[in-house]
């Protein structure tokens, strides 16, 4: 018992003494806010670093306003409090100290504590550096992605103790990064190799530009020793490495973005091919059933501006209802008197889309319309440093193949499908055996143009909304149907996803304009070997 006594009076002097440490902490705090008002700007530094210092929670409800410029002090008391201002254009004033709520104020009763851009930086750099201890893993990491592009010397320090007591492996992983491109910048040549070849995986752009930046410093030297030449051979190759995995990475990225684009087509296109196949109507008003949806999902959030979050879920239908009602209404008003006639349908549709584009600019102006995006589709997945992958454009290419292979079952597996297929293969003998083809083309067509509806809900997500929404689409997506071939949905498929892909991939060496000539250019060799496209129709009226 006598030998635990030494151990236990040791463990409260260490308690009573760390607990004195934290009661000074938190008696200097207030003395050095006070300081605030009255400090000179050149003299706000030192000021600054000593508030920080003391590490206690209410640095942060000061250090963020001062950074912010929303750091005041009440003119009549010397108080410091941070300030917004309300609805009333009164300042509604909250101690930092105490974080206690004081009555709002008009701005002649307080000023401003000043600062500036170096300040500014500076406490950056300090909140970042206090949030290297915060206990959520996300606000660390955050933290070290700062330190890493802004380091200072009192985050590599604090990196330096922090290291060995950090549990999360993505934030080891950027604590080591860091602390390997100091030594990379300061150690020895030792060190330095050590240093490169560790940091040749490594995909953060400041990783590299700290590799380059150290061969360029070597290599102004001509005469080097062995050490010296072996590092600049190490740094060379490790330089290689990331650029050829960024080169890998860059590919995918150009492949997502290519997905993403075919996706759209194929929403865009897959309507028409339906309509097309079955009707052999050139609808040049598609693309405004599809600016149509965009305007639905407008509309919508406008109508229900606390249910952004559900907008979409709710966008689809209705989309869907209001440009295949409007489908309906060009079939059975204009285009079931023109059957047999594509010239006449191809001018009668291109005045619809005129009128309809009119309309649009009557009703909401011809301004272009912001459509927010839920909060589930904002951001990116973050495959790796220079790879992620934007939430929005991930959510698309899902939707099309879920609307693709819903349409797809509706179409295999139901009296509707069986009829529309009947139609588009043999028009005569489907109407001897009872089928009603005006009707099967009503539906068609309203079905189709409901699709380009859905499509343009995934285009507001991605472009404003405006009445030329659709005439940048329209085009290509006549090209995915007679590429894939006509009234062919696996081939609608095949052929979308094939062209934004290229599209893609030549777009960062030749430039937009030119990957799109190269595009159209080859369809056009393609088409003319193979005029029924990828996968032609079967049947007697294909023939």
């Amino acid at each position: 018992m006598l030998r635990l006594f030494p151990l236990l009076l040791f463990f409260v002097m260490s308690f009573n003494a760390s607990a004195a440490v934290s009661e000074t902490q938190q008696s200097a705090l207030p003395v050095l806010v006070e300081q605030l008002p009255t400090t000179k700007l050149n003299k706000m530094a030192p000021l600054i670093e000593q508030i920080a210092a003391t590490s206690t929670p209410q640095v942060r409800a000061i250090l963020q306003p001062l950074m912010d410029g929303d750091l005041y002090y009440l003119k009549s008391s010397k108080r410091v409090v941070s300030v917004y201002k309300n609805e009333q254009k009164q300042y509604q004033l909250t101690d930092v100290l105490t974080a206690e709520a004081l009555p709002a104020v008009k701005k002649s009763a307080i000023k401003k504590v000043r600062t500036n851009n170096r300040l500014r930086g500076q406490i950056r750099d300090l909140l970042a550096n206090l949030d290297l201890t915060s206990a959520d893993t996300e606000i660390r990491i955050a933290a070290l992605k700062q330190l890493l592009d802004n380091p200072n010397q009192t985050g590599l320090t604090a990196v330096n103790k922090l290291i060995k007591s950090e549990k999360d492996d993505d934030a080891r992983e950027l604590m080591s990064v860091i602390l390997l491109i100091e030594q990379l910048e300061a150690g020895s040549t030792a060190e330095k190799l050590s240093a490169a070849k560790q940091l040749s995986n490594r995909l953060e752009p400041t990783v590299k530009n700290a590799l380059v930046k150290q061969l360029d410093s070597l290599a102004s030297n001509a005469q080097a020793d062995p050490e010296t030449k072996e590092l600049k051979s190490v740094l060379s190759n490790a330089i290689d490495s990331i650029e050829q995995q960024a080169s890998v990475f860059s590919l995918a990225e150009n492949l997502f973005f290519g997905l993403s684009l075919g996706s759209v087509l194929l929403l865009a296109a897959i309507g028409l091919a339906i309509t097309f196949g079955v009707m052999g109507v050139i609808n040049m008003a598609h693309g405004e059933m599809m600016m149509l949806g965009a305007y639905t999902t407008y509309v919508i959030q406008q109508t229900f501006p606390n249910l952004i979050e559900y907008s979409l879920l709710m966008a689809v239908p209705a989309a869907f209802l209001v440009s295949g009602f409007v489908g309906v209404l060009i079939e059975r008003g204009v285009i079931r008197f023109l059957k047999g006639r594509p010239l006449e349908t191809l001018l009668a549709t291109f005045g619809i889309s005129l009128i309809l584009q009119q309309l649009v600019r009557s009703v909401f102006s011809p301004l272009n319309r912001q459509v927010e995006a839920p909060q589930w589709m904002s951001g990116s997945l973050e495959i790796n440093p220079i790879l992620s992958l934007t939430y929005n454009r991930l959510y698309i290419i899902l939707f099309a193949l879920m609307v693709f292979f819903s349409l797809l079952m509706i179409l295999k597996n139901s009296s509707l499908g069986l009829h529309v297929r009947a139609v588009s293969q043999n028009r005569d003998m489907a109407r001897a055996l009872s089928v009603k083809s005006s009707w099967v083309d009503a539906i068609t067509f309203g079905l189709g143009s409901g699709i380009a509806g859905v499509a343009g809900v995934a285009l507001s997500q991605l472009t404003n909304v405006g009445p030329n929404l659709g005439q940048a689409y329209i085009i290509d997506s006549f090209l995915v149907v007679v590429f894939g071939g006509v009234g062919n949905l696996w081939g609608t498929l095949v052929a979308a996803m094939t062209m934004g892909t290229f599209n893609k991939i030549l777009e960062p060496s030749m430039g937009p304009v030119l990957a799109n000539i190269i595009v159209l250019v080859s369809l056009v060799l393609f088409i003319q070997k193979r005029p029924k496209g990828l996968f032609p129709q079967k049947g007697r009226s294909a023939e």
